[in-house]
Protein backbone atom coordinates (compact mmCIF):
# COMPACT_ATOMS: atom_id res chain seq x y z
CA UNK A 1 0.00 0.00 0.00
CA UNK A 2 1.29 3.24 -1.05
CA UNK A 3 1.82 6.29 1.86
CA UNK A 4 3.33 9.31 2.00
CA UNK A 5 3.95 11.53 5.37
CA UNK A 6 2.94 14.91 4.90
CA UNK A 7 3.68 17.92 7.39
CA UNK A 8 2.54 21.79 7.48
CA UNK A 9 4.17 24.34 9.47
CA UNK A 10 1.50 26.69 11.36
CA UNK A 11 3.67 29.45 11.99
CA UNK A 12 4.09 33.46 12.22
CA UNK A 13 6.28 35.43 10.21
CA UNK A 14 9.80 34.42 11.05
CA UNK A 15 11.20 38.10 9.94
CA UNK A 16 15.45 37.19 9.70
CA UNK A 17 15.37 34.58 12.51
CA UNK A 18 14.51 30.92 11.34
CA UNK A 19 16.82 29.03 13.72
CA UNK A 20 13.68 27.35 15.26
CA UNK A 21 12.58 25.85 12.23
CA UNK A 22 15.35 23.15 13.08
CA UNK A 23 13.41 22.34 16.05
CA UNK A 24 10.45 21.16 14.12
CA UNK A 25 12.67 19.95 10.84
CA UNK A 26 14.27 17.33 13.33
CA UNK A 27 10.84 16.04 14.33
CA UNK A 28 9.27 15.98 11.26
CA UNK A 29 12.75 13.95 9.49
CA UNK A 30 11.92 11.35 12.58
CA UNK A 31 8.83 10.85 11.32
CA UNK A 32 9.25 9.76 7.96
CA UNK A 33 7.82 13.41 6.92
CA UNK A 34 8.77 13.83 2.87
CA UNK A 35 6.80 17.36 2.04
CA UNK A 36 7.04 20.31 4.37
CA UNK A 37 4.15 22.79 3.59
CA UNK A 38 4.33 26.77 4.88
CA UNK A 39 1.82 29.26 4.97
CA UNK A 40 1.56 32.57 3.54
CA UNK A 41 3.57 35.57 4.61
CA UNK A 42 5.55 33.51 6.83
CA UNK A 43 9.24 33.79 5.79
CA UNK A 44 8.42 37.09 4.96
CA UNK A 45 6.13 40.17 6.16
CA UNK A 46 2.46 40.36 5.32
CA UNK A 47 2.38 42.52 2.45
CA UNK A 48 0.84 45.57 3.84
CA UNK A 49 4.12 45.81 5.91
CA UNK A 50 6.37 45.25 3.16
CA UNK A 51 5.85 49.09 2.33
CA UNK A 52 7.57 49.92 5.17
CA UNK A 53 11.11 47.79 4.64
CA UNK A 54 13.57 48.91 2.57
CA UNK A 55 13.88 46.42 -0.64
CA UNK A 56 17.23 44.79 -0.11
CA UNK A 57 15.78 44.12 3.29
CA UNK A 58 12.86 42.09 1.80
CA UNK A 59 15.15 40.64 -0.88
CA UNK A 60 18.33 39.75 1.58
CA UNK A 61 15.09 37.81 3.86
CA UNK A 62 14.06 35.77 0.82
CA UNK A 63 17.57 34.75 -0.36
CA UNK A 64 18.22 34.03 3.43
CA UNK A 65 15.19 31.78 3.55
CA UNK A 66 15.71 30.17 0.54
CA UNK A 67 19.18 29.38 1.14
CA UNK A 68 18.12 27.82 4.83
CA UNK A 69 15.65 25.82 2.94
CA UNK A 70 17.71 24.44 0.55
CA UNK A 71 20.11 23.41 3.12
CA UNK A 72 17.40 21.73 5.27
CA UNK A 73 16.07 19.94 2.06
CA UNK A 74 19.54 18.50 1.64
CA UNK A 75 19.69 17.68 4.99
CA UNK A 76 16.91 15.87 5.90
CA UNK A 77 15.80 15.07 2.43
CA UNK A 78 12.33 16.80 2.60
CA UNK A 79 10.89 18.81 -0.20
CA UNK A 80 9.53 22.24 0.76
CA UNK A 81 6.63 24.28 -0.33
CA UNK A 82 7.31 28.14 0.49
CA UNK A 83 5.65 31.04 -0.32
CA UNK A 84 7.67 33.93 -0.98
CA UNK A 85 8.37 36.98 -1.86
CA UNK A 86 10.49 37.44 -5.26
CA UNK A 87 12.03 41.01 -6.40
CA UNK A 88 12.80 41.55 -10.13
CA UNK A 89 14.18 44.73 -11.43
CA UNK A 90 12.55 46.33 -8.62
CA UNK A 91 9.26 44.81 -8.52
CA UNK A 92 7.75 42.50 -6.29
CA UNK A 93 6.22 39.19 -7.16
CA UNK A 94 4.30 36.52 -5.18
CA UNK A 95 5.48 33.22 -5.87
CA UNK A 96 5.46 29.63 -4.11
CA UNK A 97 8.98 27.86 -4.07
CA UNK A 98 9.36 23.98 -4.22
CA UNK A 99 12.56 23.60 -2.73
CA UNK A 100 13.86 19.92 -2.88
CA UNK A 101 17.15 18.21 -2.42
CA UNK A 102 17.96 18.82 -5.85
CA UNK A 103 16.33 21.78 -7.56
CA UNK A 104 14.46 24.88 -6.97
CA UNK A 105 11.46 26.03 -8.83
CA UNK A 106 9.07 29.01 -8.90
CA UNK A 107 5.58 28.80 -9.13
CA UNK A 108 3.90 32.38 -9.69
CA UNK A 109 0.35 32.86 -8.12
CA UNK A 110 -1.82 33.55 -11.17
CA UNK A 111 -4.44 35.10 -9.39
CA UNK A 112 -4.17 37.24 -6.83
CA UNK A 113 -6.75 39.20 -4.25
CA UNK A 114 -7.87 42.77 -5.83
CA UNK A 115 -9.97 43.95 -2.99
CA UNK A 116 -9.78 47.32 -1.80
CA UNK A 117 -9.05 46.42 1.56
CA UNK A 118 -6.35 43.50 0.35
CA UNK A 119 -4.92 44.58 -3.01
CA UNK A 120 -2.25 42.16 -3.92
CA UNK A 121 -3.05 42.49 -7.72
CA UNK A 122 -1.49 46.07 -7.28
CA UNK A 123 1.08 45.74 -5.28
CA UNK A 124 2.59 42.55 -7.00
CA UNK A 125 3.79 42.49 -10.36
CA UNK A 126 2.68 39.29 -11.41
CA UNK A 127 1.21 39.17 -14.89
CA UNK A 128 -2.11 39.21 -15.74
CA UNK A 129 -2.39 36.39 -18.49
CA UNK A 130 -3.91 33.33 -19.89
CA UNK A 131 -4.47 30.46 -16.63
CA UNK A 132 -1.64 27.15 -16.93
CA UNK A 133 -1.50 24.55 -14.98
CA UNK A 134 -0.36 25.20 -11.05
CA UNK A 135 2.77 23.07 -9.61
CA UNK A 136 2.52 19.86 -9.87
CA UNK A 137 4.74 17.21 -9.24
CA UNK A 138 5.18 13.26 -8.74
CA UNK A 139 6.64 11.70 -4.95
CA UNK A 140 6.68 8.18 -3.64
CA UNK A 141 3.56 7.44 -6.74
CA UNK A 142 1.87 10.25 -4.89
CA UNK A 143 0.60 13.18 -7.60
CA UNK A 144 1.28 16.33 -5.62
CA UNK A 145 -0.34 19.98 -6.81
CA UNK A 146 0.42 23.05 -5.63
CA UNK A 147 -1.88 26.59 -5.58
CA UNK A 148 -2.17 29.80 -3.46
CA UNK A 149 -5.11 30.25 -0.99
CA UNK A 150 -6.98 32.79 -3.28
CA UNK A 151 -6.81 30.52 -6.46
CA UNK A 152 -8.70 27.88 -4.94
CA UNK A 153 -11.93 29.74 -5.34
CA UNK A 154 -11.27 29.51 -9.25
CA UNK A 155 -12.82 26.35 -10.89
CA UNK A 156 -10.24 26.37 -13.79
CA UNK A 157 -7.81 25.27 -11.27
CA UNK A 158 -9.46 22.20 -9.87
CA UNK A 159 -9.96 20.94 -13.73
CA UNK A 160 -6.26 20.71 -14.04
CA UNK A 161 -6.65 18.41 -10.07
CA UNK A 162 -9.52 16.05 -12.16
CA UNK A 163 -7.48 16.21 -15.93
CA UNK A 164 -4.35 15.66 -14.05
CA UNK A 165 -5.03 12.98 -11.28
CA UNK A 166 -3.58 15.13 -8.54
CA UNK A 167 -3.43 13.21 -4.75
CA UNK A 168 -2.91 16.10 -2.64
CA UNK A 169 -3.67 19.27 -3.09
CA UNK A 170 -1.20 21.81 -0.64
CA UNK A 171 -2.57 25.05 0.04
CA UNK A 172 -1.25 27.49 1.61
CA UNK A 173 -2.89 30.39 2.82
CA UNK A 174 -3.16 33.62 4.94
CA UNK A 175 -6.45 34.04 6.07
CA UNK A 176 -8.14 35.83 8.71
CA UNK A 177 -11.45 37.92 9.53
CA UNK A 178 -12.90 35.05 11.18
CA UNK A 179 -13.25 33.13 8.43
CA UNK A 180 -13.01 29.61 9.65
CA UNK A 181 -15.88 27.97 8.71
CA UNK A 182 -16.07 28.86 5.00
CA UNK A 183 -12.54 27.78 4.56
CA UNK A 184 -13.33 24.70 6.11
CA UNK A 185 -16.19 23.63 4.04
CA UNK A 186 -14.65 24.67 0.88
CA UNK A 187 -12.06 22.63 1.49
CA UNK A 188 -14.06 19.45 2.64
CA UNK A 189 -16.36 20.14 -0.55
CA UNK A 190 -13.09 20.37 -2.87
CA UNK A 191 -11.83 17.42 -1.34
CA UNK A 192 -14.81 15.27 -1.75
CA UNK A 193 -15.67 16.58 -5.43
CA UNK A 194 -12.37 15.79 -6.52
CA UNK A 195 -11.44 12.77 -4.84
CA UNK A 196 -8.07 14.26 -3.25
CA UNK A 197 -6.49 14.99 0.19
CA UNK A 198 -5.64 18.85 0.73
CA UNK A 199 -3.31 19.97 3.14
CA UNK A 200 -3.90 24.00 4.33
CA UNK A 201 -1.39 25.74 6.18
CA UNK A 202 -2.53 29.39 7.36
CA UNK A 203 -0.27 31.32 9.24
CA UNK A 204 -0.55 32.92 12.47
CA UNK A 205 0.19 36.29 13.55
CA UNK A 206 -1.62 39.98 13.63
CA UNK A 207 -1.45 43.31 11.43
CA UNK A 208 -3.38 46.24 12.65
CA UNK A 209 -4.41 48.63 10.22
CA UNK A 210 -6.04 51.87 11.74
CA UNK A 211 -8.27 50.53 13.95
CA UNK A 212 -8.38 47.06 12.66
CA UNK A 213 -6.88 44.03 13.71
CA UNK A 214 -6.23 41.67 11.29
CA UNK A 215 -5.82 38.55 13.01
CA UNK A 216 -4.47 35.44 11.15
CA UNK A 217 -5.81 31.98 13.17
CA UNK A 218 -4.28 28.90 12.20
CA UNK A 219 -6.96 26.49 11.45
CA UNK A 220 -4.55 24.47 9.63
CA UNK A 221 -5.98 21.10 8.30
CA UNK A 222 -5.38 17.44 6.45
CA UNK A 223 -8.87 16.58 4.83
CA UNK A 224 -9.04 13.67 3.57
CA UNK A 225 -10.94 12.64 0.01
CA UNK A 226 -13.90 11.83 1.56
CA UNK A 227 -14.77 15.66 3.09
CA UNK A 228 -13.68 14.44 6.60
CA UNK A 229 -11.11 16.37 8.94
CA UNK A 230 -7.82 13.61 9.38
CA UNK A 231 -6.18 16.61 11.41
CA UNK A 232 -6.91 20.03 12.39
CA UNK A 233 -4.78 22.70 14.08
CA UNK A 234 -5.88 25.38 16.35
CA UNK A 235 -4.82 28.85 16.87
CA UNK A 236 -0.82 27.94 18.59
CA UNK A 237 2.38 27.71 16.59
CA UNK A 238 2.71 24.30 15.66
CA UNK A 239 2.99 21.80 13.35
CA UNK A 240 0.52 18.94 11.52
CA UNK A 241 2.05 15.41 10.52
CA UNK A 242 -0.13 12.66 8.72
CA UNK A 243 0.24 10.01 6.66
CA UNK A 244 -1.98 10.02 3.78
CA UNK A 245 -3.04 6.48 2.24
CA UNK A 246 -3.56 5.93 -1.95
CA UNK A 247 -6.22 3.21 -1.48
CA UNK A 248 -8.25 5.88 0.40
CA UNK A 249 -8.41 7.80 -3.21
CA UNK A 250 -8.46 4.95 -5.34
CA UNK A 251 -11.63 3.43 -3.39
CA UNK A 252 -13.03 6.57 -3.19
CA UNK A 253 -12.52 7.69 -7.32
CA UNK A 254 -13.97 4.18 -7.26
CA UNK A 255 -17.42 4.59 -5.22
CA UNK A 256 -17.92 7.96 -6.56
CA UNK A 257 -17.50 7.80 -10.29
CA UNK A 258 -17.47 11.44 -11.05
CA UNK A 259 -14.47 10.97 -13.39
CA UNK A 260 -15.87 7.91 -15.15
CA UNK A 261 -18.59 9.93 -15.95
CA UNK A 262 -17.14 13.18 -17.50
CA UNK A 263 -14.79 10.91 -19.91
CA UNK A 264 -18.01 9.09 -21.23
CA UNK A 265 -19.18 12.42 -22.47
CA UNK A 266 -15.87 13.83 -23.63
Amino acid sequence: MKELTVCCLQLPTLGMNATRLEFYLKNAHQRGVKIILIGEYVLNHFFKELVDMPKSMVKEQSEKHIKLLKAFALRYDIIFIAPIVKIRKDEYYKVIAKISPRSIIYYEQQILIPYTHWNEKKFFSNPIKKLIPPLSFMINGFKVMVMSGFELHFDPFWEYVTKKKVDIVLIPTSSTFGSHNRWREIIKTKAFLHGCYILRANRLGEYQDGDINWKFYGDSMLVDPEGEVEMMLEDRESMLIETIEKSKIIEHRKSWRFEQELKARE
